[in-house]
């Protein structure tokens, strides 16, 4: 234990800042600020925990505290998983580190993103043939039902950013956040890579645009395709240049875009206005009700459909996260990203609706191009709208020479304008914003993902450069993937690729909110009342329906690489705690079920083993937990019960530092235990406290587990007596009993308070505040700094066996008495698991000589009636005679220190010894119970002779009458027993029976 003082030396060593020693202390214990108490997120800085939180938890008076480590021996990472990641201490966002930063706000950073992203290349270069395809009245259903999606997506994620405090990491950061890394790591990942591709769906759509011109004019390079890939090379080039130019450099630019594509939108409304006769026989008219009536209905061509067209369009609607996914570079997020984006979704929308509208009001659907197609007199049958306005386009059915109209014509907008190389300039705009807007998006998600450490091998990516952290790795690889799919140089290819990825992130986003209502957890207090958890709901099931509307076979992907990522993390089990609604239903579930299970009366079928385990500290007897874990794995509760004893304000310190550190070494070593500590006055005092109060409802102990106390004769003699009243007390409260023994013994304490001593002197001598940590947490005798005894090497090998795989052996049952079949049950459960599968049980009970082969059937019927597994059934018709003399004499040599011999006393004496040392073992006592006495030396010969090399012996526990038996004869009974053997189990059920014939 080291002082305050010395503790606080040590900090200041630490920080290297001689200066800020004080002899009191007291000049560096300061009141915290009360932002401090809400916004710090992990748990620990530095070699220690900060000293304003330490000087409140221990006075200068107080001359004793803790050695208390910025992590834990056993732990990879901080406490809660904040620290060094995007979601880290909250208040770093307001720290004068962030001078010269760049942060946007709510119109800059999300409105003109959102606006830029979803005004894509599908505005000008596919809305019109949509309306072809479709029609006016499904074209403004198709962008209703998308419109319907990001809105219920937008309400979603304006709950979720104004829940707390939200970082860097866009839908990264929100799902991971609120369902946790399993699912927030698995859509991040394809998240990012969607934002990768849609740079390559931009960039291939202002291509094509560049193309086409260059067709109109005779300048191809090569052929349409291999121009695509070459211009879209080198335009992904310099959006390159421009992102990693900064933040500041590239809302610049996006202002600028901005600018150009309202211009663009404006010149095509004025051009709707102005039909000139050059623009009719390529089937602009102006607006006209014919054109309007005709345009209407849907006229599906090429195995187009309503859900082909709705895939095709979807794409312009994903931008809606172009705003959160920069959340780490707004000033306000969240305030900006509901702001910003559910108005971005409004305008977008009614933009859309009044250009499809507009379009399908001034433009048929085929046109020639020839200006000879004009009708001089009056046709009969003259039913098109064209026809009523003195054009013949009916060639177009019977030939396919048409390039004119809302069917043949993707630059038909640019036809409309009033000025066309506005439209053009409108066109480049929208898809370079766009690719710009996920050029800068993608690399920033998954920058926060590798900050997180959730995916091991990516963390190189996590590495931000310059005042802004830019993630220059993170450009340079979502460049590579862009530039790959870039040469598919296929609008219609790319985009229903993408469009499933960015569905599968609205899907969870709207289930995030619904999960978080659902687990009605108090910390989901979202500042934006404007969702409800049912409408998210539909919102996510609407989502996972268009996956496969757009295209089946990509969904059934998307959904496998998600399921596989969410198996991947769940395995490895990221260290971080977000406080995510995964883990609010899981309490909520956990309350419910333990709730309704209190209702429910035992049965004997459904009787398991739930041990509280009277470890201490639980890394100190790790052979115990192993044990008891075999046997209660996934089977029954397993509590380490740890008895503070000494002054209460110590000990309360102790307390509370203990329970989370060894409930997470517990959780560190895969151990499916629960840590439960008191104070007490003395062992026997907290077991009784922990016998009465551990566990919840029905889910409570029902078996005392303990080691053997190996040191019995050597230590004070009431401690013996305290250990023996703890099994006397089990009983009285219906608990059975277990002793487990290992001839090496169970207790590595004394090794763990070596290396921390020699852990401390290296600090003190190296000035490191980075110690190396061995055997102290984790036992292996191949890692000790220093050498170590024979006896100690064993027990450290001991320690650890029963981590390994058992070999072929037995697992032998001395069920020598019924209590109820816990003797029995033990074992079964210790073949049930995967380590012990290879063991065999072996069945060993008492027996008459001349009834050998009877007893023998007897039990194995009783077993077979039981279902349960044996290799043998051995009667032993030898179990009372008489054992041998030399180990009756070696037992009267042990026990010789602990008699009275009160015939050699007078009696007053005699009775004032018995009465002050009651654990004394009277002549009487000795002779009254030699039947017994000489049993336990035999079954010792007897469990040496048929048991040597079983690797783990169950047997009857002998049980004393209390107050007949003395502390030091029943602890002898016991040495004498168990001594010199492999593994043993000493086992007294509560004579409730645990096993049953019955279905």
């Amino acid at each position: 234990m080291i002082t305050c003082h010395y503790l606080i030396w040590l900090e200041c060593l630490n920080t290297n800042n001689q200066q800020s020693i004080d002899s009191s202390g007291q000049r560096l214990c300061k009141s915290l600020k009360n932002y401090s108490h809400y916004s710090r997120k992990a748990a620990m800085v530095g070699f220690f925990y900060k000293i304003s939180f330490i000087c409140p938890l221990c006075s200068v008076s107080d001359t004793k505290t803790f050695f208390v480590f910025s992590k834990e021996p056993f732990e990879d990472g901080y406490a809660n998983g904040e620290e060094g990641t995007p979601a880290g201490d909250a208040a770093a966002a307001y720290t004068p580190d962030s001078k010269g930063v760049v942060k946007f706000g709510w119109i800059k950073g999300v409105l003109v993103r959102c606006m830029l992203n979803i005004w894509g290349v599908m505005l000008f270069i596919r809305l019109s043939w949509i309306v072809g395809q479709a029609g006016i009245g499904l074209s403004v259903l198709v962008i209703g039902m998308a419109t319907v999606v990001t809105t219920i997506t937008g309400l979603s994620t304006s709950a979720i950013a104004t829940n707390g405090f939200v970082r860097g990491g866009g839908a990264y950061y929100l799902i991971s956040r609120s369902l946790g890394p399993e699912f927030g790591g698995a859509i991040g990942l394809i998240f990012a890579f969607a934002n990768a591709v849609a740079v390559a769906m931009y960039v291939v759509g202002f291509a094509e645009t560049v193309v086409e011109l260059l067709k109109e004019n005779g300048t191809l390079m090569i052929d349409e395709m291999n121009d695509i890939r070459i211009i879209g090379a080198i335009t992904v080039v310099i959006l390159l240049g421009i992102s990693i130019a900064g933040m500041e450099w590239e809302a610049k630019a996006q202002i600028v875009l901005l600018v150009i594509l309202i211009l663009a939108i404006g010149d095509f409304v004025i051009g709707t206005f102005i039909p000139l006769e050059s623009k009719k026989p390529k089937g602009f008219f102006g607006y006209n009700a014919d054109i309007f009536m005709e345009n209407f209905g849907p006229d599906f061509r090429q195995e187009e459909t309503f859900f082909s067209v709705f895939a095709i369009f979807f794409p312009a609607a994903t931008g809606i996260l172009a705003g959160a996914n920069i959340s780490g570079d707004l000033a306000d997020p969240q305030s900006a990203i509901p702001k910003g984006t559910l108005l971005a979704i409004l305008i977008t929308t009614l933009v859309y609706a009044g250009i499809a509208v507009s379009v399908g009001s001034c433009v048929v659907r085929d046109a020639t191009g020839n200006v000879n197609d004009t009708i001089v007199s009056e046709l009969a049958n003259c039913t098109s709208a064209a026809c009523k306005l003195n054009y013949d386009f009916s060639s177009c059915q019977s030939q396919a020479g048409c390039h004119y109209g809302l069917m043949n014509n993707f630059q038909v907008m640019s036809m409309v304008s009033g000025f066309a190389p506005l439209i053009t300039a409108g066109i480049f705009s929208a898809t370079l914003s766009s690719a710009l807007a996920s050029l800068v998006s993608a690399p920033k998600i998954f920058q926060a993902l590798c900050k997180d450490s959730i995916y091991p091998g990516f963390q190189m990516f996590a590495k931000g450069y310059g005042k802004n952290n830019e993630p220059l790795r993170g450009y340079i690889l979502t460049f590579l993937i862009a530039l790959g799919f870039i040469l598919i140089a296929e609008l219609n290819v790319i985009a229903p690729i993408i469009s499933n990825f960015f569905l599968a992130s609205y899907a969870l986003i709207n289930f995030s909110v619904f999960h978080a209502s659902l687990a009605k957890s108090p910390g989901w207090r979202p500042a934006f009342k404007y969702y409800n958890m049912w409408i998210s709901l539909i919102g996510a099931i609407l989502c996972c329906i268009v996956m496969f509307v757009i295209n089946w076979w990509a969904a059934l992907l998307t959904y496998v690489i998600v399921l596989g990522l969410y198996i991947y993390v769940t395995y490895k089990k990221p260290d971080v705690n977000w406080g995510s609604s995964t883990q609010a239903l899981t309490y909520l579930n956990a309350l419910q079920h333990s709730i309704r299970l209190s209702g429910v009366e035992d049965h004997v079928k459904n009787f398991r083993p739930q041990c509280l385990i009277m470890t201490g500290a639980p890394n100190a007897r790790p052979a115990l937990l192993h044990l008891v874990h075999a046997f209660t794995k996934n089977v029954g509760l397993m509590i380490c019960g740890h008895v503070h004893m000494g002054p209460r304000r110590q000990a309360m310190k102790e307390l509370s530092t203990d329970l989370a550190k060894y409930q997470r070494w517990l959780i560190k070593n895969k151990m499916k235990a629960f840590y439960a500590p008191v104070h007490a006055e003395d062992l026997r005092d907290g077991g009784q406290y922990l016998m009465q109060a551990a566990g919840l409802g029905r889910m409570r102990p029902n078996t005392l587990v303990v080691g053997f106390k190996k040191n019995w004769r050597q230590g004070d003699m009431r401690d013996v007596e305290t250990y023996i009243n703890l099994f006397h007390d089990a009983f009285d409260v219906q608990y059975g009993v277990v002793v487990i023994r290992l001839k090496e013994g169970l207790d590595i304490s004394h090794l763990q308070a070596q290396e921390l001593h020699l852990m401390i002197f290296s600090v003190i001598k190296q000035n490191t505040s980075k110690p190396k940590f061995r055997y102290m947490f984790f036992p292996d005798s191949k890692s000790s700094s220093s050498p170590l005894n024979v006896t100690d090497q064993r027990l450290l090998d001991a320690s650890s066996q029963f981590q390994k795989k058992q070999g072929k052996s037995n697992i032998d049952v001395w069920w020598l008495f019924d209590d109820g079949g816990l003797t029995l049950l033990i074992p079964y459960l210790i073949t049930t698991k995967k380590k012990w599968k290879d063991c065999k049980i072996r069945v060993f009970i008492g027996g008459k000589i001349n009834r050998i082969d009877h007893d023998r059937r007897a039990m194995a019927t009783l077993l077979s009636k039981f279902r349960i597994d044996f290799s043998d059934i051995m009667v032993l018709g030898d179990i009372n005679t008489k054992p041998k003399k030399e180990n009756i004499a070696a037992f009267e040599e042990m026990i010789e220190p602990f008699r009275l011999h009160e015939d050699d006393k007078e009696q007053e004496v005699a009775d004032k010894m018995k009465e002050d040392e009651p654990w004394r073992i009277t002549d009487n006592e000795l002779e009254l119970y030699k039947t017994k006495t000489y049993r336990q030396i035999r079954l010792n010969e007897l469990l040496k002779e048929h048991s040597s090399t079983a690797n783990i012996i169950v047997m009857s526990l002998p049980v004393a009458r209390k107050g007949a038996v003395s502390s030091a004869l029943y602890m002898a009974w016991l040495e004498a027993l168990s001594k010199d053997l492999p593994p043993i189990l000493l086992v007294r059920g509560n004579h409730q029976s645990v096993l049953t014939f019955y279905s």
